[in-house]
């Protein structure tokens, strides 16, 4: 043990806790497919934004971000920062189609707008994306953490809270989901905070009080969160985040069944303008840490970036306090690994199952959706043991995002706003960027490239994208998906249009609908509201320049 008996007794209380709670609340969930996979259609806006902010932040965000601010300061920061454009874009644009649609799954959706085969490829491609991105790299990341407090194999802490987080996803559905998901928000934020507020004490005590002190002290630009070279340049994050932002919040089963769960209209689409408003926090409370951490403890870290939080725990916190944290890691580990979970329950029982067997009875979906879940945990299981080899949990999971989300993003945002795209145009699109990522992925990751490309000198894995051509990988993502998109619209017009009935069902007539379509109904209007939080975004911006 390398922790406080204390601490040890509060972090499994609060996991048996939340598992039991989790339980309860979803323990007439079974009752009908909708009630399992998509809570009746009850979430009202705030448990839809915490629940999508609580599935985003897990303890790849937690401890990525506080590694990435430590090596390359706050520019990583821009992550956050420009999600809450997507989560507009989420609301105002592709929540409304989702709603009235009244779908289950997104491949539904695409299943209307190109037709029944692109719905089986996208259905395919999220659970790969869940099951490698969502779960595998976030069960790994909170292994980490568990073996830096108990002196357990890494293998053996993937499998105590992976066990955990199965049991009550498993029986409680999605309304389990989303509702330890709120719980688990608030201690996520609270043990965040509590890490910043002694970071900036410990500064004090060294006698930096100001920000330019602490920019004195930090790297060159760290406090930046403009760059103009490197992976994170001010155009590589303008050309390639909106690709990766445009998959992972507007047409991700995971993130995006929050919304498919409203209640009403209102809720779909101020759900994800109320996370937006909270995707502000990170970045103070996340990454700036990782930056003091460098003026503190650059001795203690030292080439180690993704130990940065854990030593902060040690050194900074009290006795009591510890626990709460680590809690709220595990909080957010177990947050995004249930939702990942859930939402692939939902797409091989809706898009997959249910289509092979159009008779297939209703709870016998709640079963196959159960079975799903164990069996997609224990594949990301095999693959988190891989999770060393990433190159750093933040970047790894952020490389892995860019070579799957082009084919998506090009799929859906041509499809909301052009109607000429057609059904075997989306299907290309969709078949030939996944193996143009595909392709890039193992050129570019290193427990497979060196298996192509050999090793340099030193003994490492020759990356040909990186090493060779120079490509970021956010760029990366923005040439996947021009070349998406020439597909879609190549192919689009050397096929018949698709019919009209379609394209006023689920393309927008005109872009500035959005806008226009309904009168402002007054302050709480998401409108409104996404104006309101893009001036907070642009005083957020004008601090860290």
């Amino acid at each position: 043990m390398h922790i406080h008996w204390i601490d040890l007794t509060i972090i499994i209380s609060y996991l048996l806790g939340i598992t039991a709670f989790g339980v309860y609340v979803g323990r007439n969930s079974a009752s009908s497919s909708s009630n399992y996979f998509l809570a009746s259609r009850s979430l009202r806006w705030p448990t839809i934004g915490l629940a999508l902010f609580a599935t985003n932040i897990s303890t790849v965000h937690l401890i990525g971000l506080a590694a990435s601010g430590y090596d390359q300061g706050m520019v990583v920061g821009n992550f956050e920062w420009l999600a809450p454009f997507l989560l507009i874009l989420l609301g105002l644009v592709f929540a409304p189609f989702y709603f009235r649609s009244k779908i289950s799954t997104l491949p539904e959706y695409i299943e209307g707008r190109y037709g029944p085969t692109s719905r089986t490829v996208l259905a395919v491609m999220a659970v790969i994306g869940a099951l490698f991105i969502h779960i595998g790299v976030t069960l790994y990341a909170g292994a980490v953490v568990f073996q830096s407090f108990v002196d357990l194999d890494i293998i053996y802490s993937i499998l105590v809270i992976s066990a955990l987080t199965l049991i009550y996803t498993a029986l409680g559905g999605l309304r389990a989901v989303v509702v330890t998901e709120a719980i688990q928000t608030v201690i996520l934020l609270i043990g965040a905070i509590a890490v910043t507020y002694f970071a900036l004490v410990a500064l004090s005590d060294m006698g930096i009080t100001s920000l330019d002190q602490l920019k004195a002290s930090a790297k060159p630009d760290q406090l930046s969160m403009i760059r103009t070279e490197g992976d994170y340049s001010w155009y590589a994050m303008l050309l390639g985040y909106p690709i990766l932002g445009i998959w992972y919040w507007c047409s991700d089963q995971t993130i995006v069944q929050r919304v498919l769960g409203a209640k009403t209209e209102r809720d779909a689409q101020l759900g994800p303008i109320f996370a937006g408003f909270l995707k502000i926090m990170p970045v103070l409370f996340m990454v700036l840490p990782g930056v003091i951490a460098y003026v503190l403890f650059q001795e203690q870290i030292a080439d180690n970036k993704d130990a940065t939080l854990i030593v902060m725990i040690k050194e900074l916190l009290p006795v009591g306090l510890q626990g709460v944290v680590i809690a709220g890691l595990l909080a957010a580990l177990m947050s995004t690994v249930a939702g990942a979970l859930n939402s692939t329950a939902t797409l091989v029982s809706i898009d997959i199952v249910k289509r092979v067997k159009p008779d297939v009875e209703d709870h016998k979906l709640v079963y196959y959706g159960r079975v799903t879940v164990a069996v997609v945990l224990l594949l990301a299981i095999a693959w988190s043991t891989q999770g060393e080899k990433f190159g750093g949990i933040f970047e790894g999971i952020n490389q892995m995002i860019a070579v799957l989300a082009p084919p998506i993003s090009a799929v859906f945002i041509w499809g909301i706003f052009w109607p000429r795209g057609t059904e075997k145009a989306a299907l290309y699109t969709l078949i030939g960027g996944f193996l143009c990522g595909a392709i890039v992925f193992c050129l570019d990751f290193p427990a497979v490239s060196g298996l192509f490309l050999g090793n340099d000198e030193a003994g490492n894995p020759v990356r040909f994208f990186t090493d060779q051509l120079g490509i970021p990988f956010m760029l990366q993502a923005w040439w996947l998906f021009v070349i998406s998109s020439i597909i879609l619209i190549v192919v689009s017009y050397l096929t018949p249009k698709p019919e009209q009935a379609v394209v006023e069902k689920f393309c927008w007539k005109s872009p500035l609908l959005v806008l226009t379509e309904k009168p402002i109904s007054g302050i709480t209007d998401a409108r409104i509201m996404s104006l309101l939080l893009i001036a907070v975004m642009a005083l957020c911006y004008a601090l860290f320049i």
